[in-house]
């Protein structure tokens, strides 16, 4: 996999911190970025999600979305 490459500058105590504990910087960035992008996807999917519902309310019958979830849930 191709990697892109990020600098980042901290304080020296903070490194220093990071130094005695043996912490994998780049691998603790790598892992911290992902779940920070998984969160933000998640924000998003859930705006968009909630627009959508926003769009349908009045369109979709709840009793009906109800019905098909004890349909499907049944079916397994």
């Amino acid at each position: 996999m191709r990697m892109g490459i990020i600098t980042v500058r901290v304080p020296d105590e903070i490194k220093k911190k990071l130094e005695k504990y043996n912490v994998n910087v780049s691998e603790t960035v790598r892992r911290l970025l992902s779940e920070y992008l998984s969160e933000l996807e998640m924000r998003d999917l859930a705006e968009r999600l909630e627009a959508l519902r926003k769009r349908l309310s009045d369109k979709i019958n709840p009793e009906l979305i109800a019905d098909l979830v004890r349909q499907d849930r049944e079916s397994y």
